[in-house]
């Protein structure tokens, strides 16, 4: 919800450039967090190019705006229900307004060699234990990777 109420100029500056970083306030807790944009750099591109040929570009002020009132952004609603029908589409059936946040997440966790730490800052967490309970990595699961580790 807090990335649904990204401005254009959050993102992109004056000549069209992606920005290096934008900023969010988190609607639940109200700690700011910064968003790096440089992996999605690619992605804004095409997005942007998206907004030009369907008219929003200089038309309003969101990133992502409503398609039936563009003077708004998206809402929770709006965006599940896009999730739903992209699900749909590709034959899955959890896909949800969460699901990218926590795929990411556990991504990011993978990827940096279980770097538990990383993770927490990325999702504004308080505590390591908060995003391992996030992440589902529970007792059991904690346990499941263990025994698959040679101590040798």
């Amino acid at each position: 919800s807090d990335v649904l109420r990204l401005k254009q100029a959050d993102v992109f500056d004056d000549y069209g450039a992606i920005k290096q970083h934008a900023f969010i306030k988190d609607k639940k807790t109200g700690k700011r967090n910064t968003l790096y944009l440089k992996p999605v750099m690619m992605d804004l591109v095409m997005y942007q190019q998206w907004l030009k040929r369907n008219g929003y570009e200089g038309t309003t002020e969101w990133l992502f705006p409503s398609t039936t009132r563009p003077q708004k952004h998206i809402d929770e609603r709006q965006f599940y229900n896009v999730m739903a029908k992209v699900g749909d589409l590709l034959d899955i059936n959890y896909l949800g307004t969460h699901t990218m946040r926590k795929t990411g997440a556990y991504r990011v966790y993978v990827q940096s060699n279980y770097n538990i730490g990383l993770v927490m800052k990325l999702l504004n967490h308080s505590s390591e234990a908060m995003t391992l309970a996030y992440l589902g990595l529970d007792q059991v699961s904690r346990e499941h990777m263990l025994d698959k580790i040679d101590f040798g």
